[in-house]
């Protein structure tokens, strides 16, 4: 059989077989707002995951690492409008408490239940609200999208996904949806991602395949530079599509399908950063390797110069190649060429001359690409950011007001 993806229209998280989801209006962040939802396999799953590299981390992520130690999951309870983050002992116990009313309700082992929250840090969870809204869930084969809506905090938009493969293994899908806007830098940005498939994965191939897939996308975005403690990316594999077992002798096309799906979730989040207004790409490549590639496209994406002009149609190409040369990636200047868009502004380390209205003119569109060529090996890498807006200082001004 002849390999092929295809996008579903409307697709999310209850995309592949076995999926539930459903959400409720707990009076969180708002009683006009969705802020409690359960994401549910009818059937145990294979599970792994990554979470935030801070060393500040919530309760909810490490009681999920301690519960995806047996690689295994078939529930995920999630709020937003508060992180449940640098709340001591008791923080723990209500994280605790989550997974048992969901386990309770769905009739699972609290060890099966995962649990993620965000929102503001260092506030207790409501969590009397929280185990009346639980019990209040209806879960239903359409509920990706009132989870999608339920996860938000600062989000504009819901971001969710889900792409149907045909191969020789046989055929399954990938569902995936993921909220963030600020907060948000390489090493996992301050988000959440949760990601489904009906396909038969193996444990360890599962979690190899993630932390790639996470490597290339959500390691590769960035909004202001700040990692929240509560990051948390999960897939749950429940073979009910029966395909062949996939590992990591025949998983090359589940990959690039689990890449596919979390590069575009990734680049929803990095263009819906808090007050932004275009998505920045920058593509880096003839780096002595992919690791300093990696590092120059992060840092150049992230630099609060660049965004600034970008934000104000400025070739200020200037401020690009001095992000790039305190990256820490090696550079040599006489080998360096810069594109803004298609434009070339430098070319083997001298200016090239340009019409600066025409290019602040094409750096007026949602994307912005900058392509930065080093000349010096093989690596290449591409990150993804936004642009500066005073937008984003009024939205985090008063966030807890």
């Amino acid at each position: 059989m002849e390999s092929s993806f295809k996008v579903i229209a409307s697709g999310s998280v209850t995309s592949p077989q076995g999926f539930l989801a459903g959400a409720v209006k707990a009076n969180i962040k708002s009683r006009e707002k969705l802020d409690l939802a359960i994401l549910c396999s009818e059937k145990p799953c294979v599970a792994a995951g990554v979470f935030t590299t801070n060393a500040i981390k919530a309760a909810p992520v490490t009681l999920s690492q301690k519960h995806l130690k047996a690689r295994k999951a078939q529930a995920v309870v999630i709020n937003s409008g508060c992180a449940n983050a640098c709340t001591g002992d008791s923080g723990m116990a209500d994280a605790v408490e989550m997974t048992r009313s969901v386990a309770e309700k769905l009739g699972l082992s609290t060890e099966d239940v995962l649990v993620a929250s965000t929102g503001v840090i260092g506030v207790p969870l409501p969590v009397e609200r929280i185990r009346a809204g639980i019990s209040q869930i209806a879960l239903t084969r359409d509920g990706g999208h009132e989870l999608a809506r339920a996860m938000m905090t600062t989000d504009t938009f819901p971001k969710e996904t889900a792409i149907s493969v045909e191969s020789g293994l046989g055929s399954f899908t990938i569902g995936g949806v993921a909220k963030g806007a600020g907060m948000i830098h390489p090493n996992m940005a301050t988000m959440l991602c949760f990601l489904t498939t009906d396909a038969t994965v193996d444990a360890r191939f599962l979690q190899s395949a993630l932390q790639k897939a996470v490597d290339v996308s959500f390691n590769m975005i960035t909004v202001d530079g700040d990692t929240s403690p509560s990051d948390t990316v999960v897939i749950l594999a429940n073979g009910l599509a029966k395909t062949e077992t996939i590992n990591e002798g025949n998983g090359e096309l589940f990959q690039k399908a689990l890449d596919k799906v979390c590069l575009y979730l990734a680049k929803c989040v990095a263009r819906d950063g808090e007050g932004a207004t275009k998505l920045i790409e920058v593509n880096v490549d003839g780096a002595l390797d992919e690791a300093q590639a990696r590092l120059a496209a992060r840092i150049v994406a992230s630099s609060p110069l660049v965004k600034a002009a970008i934000h104000g149609n400025d070739p200020n190409w200037g401020r690009v190649v001095a992000a790039l040369g305190r990256s820490g990636a090696k550079v040599n200047e006489r080998k360096l060429d810069v594109y803004l868009n298609d434009f070339c502004v430098m070319k083997q380390g001298s200016p090239v001359p340009f019409d600066k209205q025409e290019v602040s003119t094409s750096l007026a569109g949602k994307e912005v690409l900058m392509k930065l060529c080093l000349n010096l090996g093989e690596g290449k890498a591409v990150a993804w950011g936004c642009d500066l807006s005073e937008e984003y200082v009024t939205i985090n001004s008063d966030y807890t007001s």
